[in-house]
């Protein structure tokens, strides 16, 4: 699973040829989670202050997100997206 950007320990991952709705994933310690790009829906476990951080770095990467997930569906390798500063 191809990791897209890292950042305060949080590693967000997306897999190729994944199934909908178009998502991430999160590693946080022992913490995972999906996060639904589209309306931020959660599965998983994410303590609080991290879930804050990944609202905040979707909301300034939703674009993006979504390009990744259309080149993750054709196989295609992923962009990198800048960390949340």
């Amino acid at each position: 699973m191809p990791e897209i950007s890292t950042f305060y320990g949080l590693i967000i991952l997306m897999n190729f040829k994944d199934h909908s709705p178009p998502h991430f994933h999160v590693w946080y310690g022992e913490y995972k989670a999906i996060v639904t790009i589209k309306d931020g829906i959660v599965k998983g476990e994410m303590p609080q202050r991290a879930l804050k951080m990944i609202f905040d770095w979707l909301e300034l990467h939703t674009d993006e997100l979504l390009e990744d997930w259309e080149l993750a569906q054709k196989g295609d390798p992923l962009k990198r997206i800048d960390p949340l500063k």
